[in-house]
């Protein structure tokens, strides 16, 4: 019989229980992974949803979608189109929903920039997701852009590690609302920008910063330049149709 309170039963147990500890946790993963899937595609269509203003929740949101989101789109910096979604029929590479924007601008000139097409109430909105760098880590968003090509319907921020009460303050649902209406480009140049208070000059183009939170506000207001000038090209196509 094993000497129970040897160093190497105690060793040779340890060991086992590691292992076995191991097995378990892998095989839970795996099992859970699909239902993780899920739950981050829920919340991405949540997201697009709340950027146009339609209501919804974790039950209602994948057929809420469906309903409204009639299509998407990946287009280059060229403003040409490269995959389309439509009817659960794909043209192209891969479906734009599943695109990971903030891998694609690292690409550069060979990235692919979605675009969902919503269909509300008889008007078009081209929600465009954007990526950038706030304070301390990644922060993204939607903006819903009306028929016009020019003018804010919603937008929606959200972020990974802003401050509490600080650059947190962006995912408040008074930053985003005071977007609606505002304009975003003049002569095909993104003018959109979130400025101080005090500092501001233009209320067509101009949001408030989120008071004491000046690096998180410029993270904004830099990616909603540099990610929304990818889209200048494909827009300009829009209204030569």
């Amino acid at each position: 019989m094993a000497n129970k309170e040897s160093n190497s039963y105690i060793f040779m147990y340890s060991t086992i229980l590691v292992v076995v500890a191991a097995a378990v946790l892998a095989v839970a993963a795996v099992g859970l992974k699909p239902f993780q899937k899920k739950n981050q595609e829920i919340e991405k269509m949540q997201q697009l949803l709340t950027a146009v203003g339609i209501e919804n929740d974790v039950k209602n949101a994948e057929d809420l979608y469906k309903k409204y989101f009639v299509q998407e789109l990946a287009v280059n910096k060229k403003g040409e189109v490269v995959s389309t979604y439509e009817n659960q029929t794909l043209k192209g590479e891969e479906r734009p929903f599943n695109i990971e924007l903030s891998k694609q601008l690292a690409k550069g000139d060979e990235a692919m920039l979605p675009i969902f097409i919503c269909n509300q109430e008889g008007k078009t909105v081209y929600v465009v997701p954007v990526h950038g760098k706030g304070l301390y880590d990644a922060i993204w968003g939607n903006v819903a852009i009306a028929d016009d090509l020019n003018t804010i319907v919603g937008v929606l921020f959200d972020h990974k590690g802003e401050t509490p009460g600080l650059g947190a303050e962006i995912t408040n649902p008074a930053f985003p609302a005071q977007f609606k209406g505002i304009k975003i480009f003049e002569n095909d140049e993104v003018k959109l920008a979130v400025v101080k208070s005090s500092k501001k000059t233009n209320d067509t183009f101009e949001a408030d910063a989120v008071t004491g939170a000046t690096n998180t506000s410029n993270g904004v207001s830099n990616m909603l330049k540099d990610c929304l000038s990818n889209y200048v090209e494909y827009f300009k196509t829009l209204k030569t149709k």
